[in-house]
C-alpha cells in the first residue's frame, strides 16, 4: 500500500469535501412524530423547496411523502412553533405555514381546512376521540394588543371552537388520558419563561366537554415542569427540576413521588411545542433520555434502575414510543442525525432515514473533546473542542490554527458532541472550533442555568473569552486569529464579546442582537419579558440595558464583523443588524452585511444556507489574508 503524502499548507486554505452545498442542499432536518400500527411518521425539511416541511411515512418497507405540494407543515405559535402535526388512525391533522390554519388529510384524500380564523395560529394538537374534537393551543393575534394564548377544543364536524382555559399568558402541553376523562396542561405568566417556573394543571371534563374541578398538581417559583403524560387514567407522569435536575415524577391519589432521581437532565427548555424526552411502553416502563453535560444516553427505567441501551449514539431527541418500539433522532461524534427505530425487547435497531446520505471519510471528521476551564467569579464553564483535521493536509511548521469560538442560542440551549457538519466545514479547512456551554446552558442543572440571571452579556461573554484564552495558554491556537460567531442569543454574546473585550480579531453575527432596549420593545410575546430575568426589569435597569448593548458602544468595536440577517425575522428584527452595520461603517471598521429576502429567524432555503457559509469563509480569508478553497466573489466588505 502506498502511503498518502500529506501536504503542508496554511490553515484555512485546506480543500474539503464538506462543502457549503453539501450542508445546504444534501442535508435535511428530521423530526420524529409518531409510531402507529407499525408505520413510522416524521417531519422532514426540503431545503431545495425553500425549506418546506413535509410529513413522511415509512410503512411495510415503503417510504412516501404524505404532504401534497403547496403545503408547508409548520406552526408559528410563539414564533418558534412545533407541535404542528397530529396523527390518529391514519388521519393527519397539520398546521399549514402560509395560512396557519389546521388541515385534515384523510388517507388518499386532499387536505381540507377545519379552521378558518385568519387572525389565529394553532399548535400542540391532541385528539379527543370521545367528543370527536381536537384540543390544542390557539394564539389569537390582534393589531392593538399582544396575542392571546388559549387552550381550546375544535369540533371536527362543525368547526366550532370552545375555550377551555384563557386565564394565563401562555398555555402548552395539553394531554388527554386514555379514557378521555381528564386533561393535563401547563401554564405560565409574564415575566416567566417555561424553564423558569410554570404550573401543571389537571381537570376532569364536564358532560359538555368543558373543564371542571381544575387543580394544580405541581409548580412553584423555583420549579420548571416539562412534558406531562398520562401513565393511565389515574397516574400522571411529568418532569420537574425541583431537585436542581429535570427528573421524572408521578402524581397519583393526590400525592407526588419521584420515579427516578439522578444528577442528570431528563427534560429540556421548552422552546417549542411537542418536545419529547421520554415515552411509555406497553409494559408500563419508561424509555427516557439522560443528558449530563451535553452527553446523552437512552435507557429504560424499571425496578428503580436506569438500564442503558447499547447504542452507538451520544444524542437522542424526540422520543416516540408505541408498544415495544421506540423511534428517535440519534447522532454521535462520527454519525450524522438519523431517524432510528429500536426494538425494546431485543435491543436491535434499524435506521429509517439519514439526514445526509453523503459518505464522509473519517479522515475529515474532527471528534469533540470535552473541555472544562476556569472562568470569572471562580466558576467553571464547559465546552467541546474540535481540532483541525483533514487527511490530505498537515499544518505548516510553527503555525497554530485560527480558532472559532461558537456560542449556541437560547441562551438556555446547549451544545453536544454530536456530529455537526457546519462545525466540520470549518475544522476540515484548518480551523479549530470551541463550542461553549457557557453559564446559563441546559444540561448542567437548574443552578447552572440560573447563573446567567441578571448577567447576560457578562458571564456568558466571560466564558467565551476564557475558553479561548484557555486554548491559547495551552498553545493550541493562534492568539492573533481568534474568531467568535453565534446566532440569535449566541449572536448577541458574540457582538458583546467583540465590543466589550479586546480578545477576538474577527466575528460573525447570524441574526444576533445589538440593541437590548429595542429587543425588549420589538420582540414577540413569548420572549417579551425574557430579558427581565437575564438582565433585569427595564424600568429599574435602563442603564444596564444601555451599557450592555453593543450598538451603544460601537466605537469600542475595532475588529471586522460580518452580519447575516433574514428580512422576515420577527424574533430579532433586521433593524438590529442594520443599525449596527451603519455604525461600524461610520466608524471605519471593516464590516460586511448580507440580507436574505424572505428568511426568518434562521435560514431554511438551501441557496441562502450555502451563501451564508461561503460568505463567512470568504470574509475570514480576506481579513486574515489567506485564500479559502471556495469564495464568494462579490462579497462586499466596507472599510476594507
Amino acid at each position: 500500500m502506498i502511503k498518502q503524502k500529506h501536504i503542508s499548507q496554511p490553515y484555512g486554505t485546506w480543500e474539503s469535501p464538506i462543502t457549503a452545498n453539501l450542508i445546504a442542499g444534501k442535508t435535511v432536518s428530521l423530526n420524529p412524530l409518531k409510531i402507529e400500527n407499525n408505520s413510522f411518521y416524521w417531519l422532514e425539511s426540503r431545503p431545495t423547496e425553500s425549506g418546506r416541511l413535509v410529513v413522511m411515512r415509512r410503512s411495510e418497507g415503503k417510504t412516501e411523502i404524505m404532504t401534497p405540494v403547496g403545503f408547508n407543515v409548520r406552526s408559528r405559535v410563539h414564533e418558534y412553533g412545533g407541535g404542528a402535526v397530529l396523527i390518529t388512525n391514519g388521519v393527519i391533522y397539520f398546521v399549514d405555514y402560509d395560512s396557519q390554519q389546521i388541515f385534515c388529510q384523510k388517507p388518499d384524500k386532499h387536505p381540507y381546512a377545519i379552521t378558518k380564523s385568519i387572525n389565529s395560529r394553532f399548535a400542540d394538537m391532541q385528539f379527543d376521540s370521545i367528543r370527536n374534537r381536537i384540543i390544542c393551543v390557539q394564539e389569537e393575534h390582534n393589531n392593538d394588543s399582544e396575542p392571546l394564548n388559549k387552550l381550546i377544543a375544535i369540533n371536527l364536524e362543525s368547526g366550532f371552537i370552545d375555550i377551555l382555559d384563557d386565564e394565563h399568558d401562555f398555555v402548552s402541553s395539553p394531554r388527554i388520558d386514555n379514557n378521555c376523562n381528564n386533561l393535563a396542561w401547563l401554564t405560565w405568566d409574564h415575566p416567566n419563561m417555561p424553564w423558569d417556573n410554570n404550573t401543571l394543571w389537571i381537570s376532569e371534563f364536564s358532560n359538555g366537554g368543558f373543564l371542571k374541578k381544575k387543580k394544580i398538581v405541581a409548580g412553584s417559583s423555583e420549579e420548571s415542569i416539562f412534558q406531562p403524560e398520562w401513565f393511565d387514567a389515574r397516574k400522571l407522569i411529568y418532569i420537574s427540576d425541583r431537585s436542581n435536575w429535570w427528573n421524572l415524577y408521578m402524581y397519583t391519589d393526590q400525592k407526588t413521588f419521584p420515579i427516578y432521581l439522578d444528577d442528570a437532565e431528563y427534560g429540556l427548555p421548552q422552546w417549542a411545542f411537542g418536545m419529547s424526552t421520554y415515552g411509555i411502553t406497553e409494559d408500563n416502563y419508561i424509555i427516557a433520555t439522560r443528558n449530563q453535560g451535553g452527553l446523552c444516553q437512552l435507557g429504560i427505567i424499571r425496578n428503580s434502575n436506569f438500564e442503558l441501551f447499547d447504542l452507538p449514539f451520544t444524542e437522542f431527541t424526540n422520543i416516540c414510543v408505541e408498544k415495544n418500539k421506540v423511534m428517535f433522532l440519534g447522532s454521535s461524534s462520527i454519525a450524522v442525525s438519523q431517524l432510528v427505530s429500536l426494538d425494546i425487547n431485543s435491543g436491535k435497531y434499524e435506521v429509517i432515514r439519514l439526514s445526509s446520505t453523503v459518505v464522509i471519510d473519517p479522515g475529515y471528521i474532527s471528534e469533540a473533546e470535552q473541555l472544562e476551564f476556569c472562568t470569572s467569579e471562580a466558576m467553571v464553564a464547559f465546552g467541546f473542542y474540535y481540532r483541525p483535521k483533514n487527511l490530505k493536509y498537515v499544518s505548516p511548521n510553527n503555525e497554530l490554527p485560527p480558532l472559532i469560538v461558537r456560542g449556541h442560542g437560547g441562551p438556555t440551549g446547549f451544545s453536544s458532541n454530536s456530529l455537526n457538519l457546519p462545525i466540520q466545514f470549518w475544522t476540515s479547512r484548518g480551523f479549530a472550533v470551541l463550542d461553549v456551554n457557557y453559564r446559563g446552558s441546559s444540561g448542567f442543572g437548574r443552578k447552572y442555568r440560573k447563573l446567567l440571571e441578571g448577567k447576560w452579556g457578562v458571564s456568558d461573554v466571560d466564558d467565551m473569552v476564557n475558553g479561548a484564552l484557555n486554548l491559547v495558554e495551552k498553545k493550541e491556537v493562534d492568539r492573533k486569529r481568534l474568531i467568535i460567531r453565534g446566532g440569535s442569543a449566541g449572536g448577541y454574546t458574540a457582538l458583546a464579546a467583540l465590543t466589550f473585550r479586546n480578545i477576538f480579531s474577527a466575528g460573525a453575527s447570524h441574526y444576533g442582537i445589538g440593541d437590548l432596549i429595542s429587543l425588549s420593545q420589538d420582540t414577540h410575546k413569548f420572549e417579551s419579558y425574557y430579558l427581565e430575568t437575564i438582565i433585569g426589569k427595564l424600568s429599574k435597569n435602563k442603564n444596564r440595558y444601555f451599557e450592555r448593548s453593543p450598538i451603544n458602544h460601537a466605537n469600542q468595536l475595532k475588529c471586522p464583523v460580518i452580519f447575516l440577517q433574514g428580512t422576515e425575522d420577527k424574533v430579532v428584527p433586521p433593524n438590529q443588524a442594520e443599525t449596527m452595520v451603519d455604525a461600524l461603517k461610520s466608524n471605519g471598521v471593516p464590516v460586511s452585511y448580507l440580507s436574505f429576502e424572505g428568511e426568518g429567524h434562521g435560514f431554511r432555503k438551501d441557496i441562502n444556507i450555502e451563501k451564508a457559509l461561503i460568505a463567512e469563509l470568504t470574509f475570514y480569508g480576506r481579513i486574515f489574508n489567506f485564500e479559502p478553497d471556495n469564495i464568494l466573489e462579490d462579497l462586499k466588505i466596507y472599510n476594507y
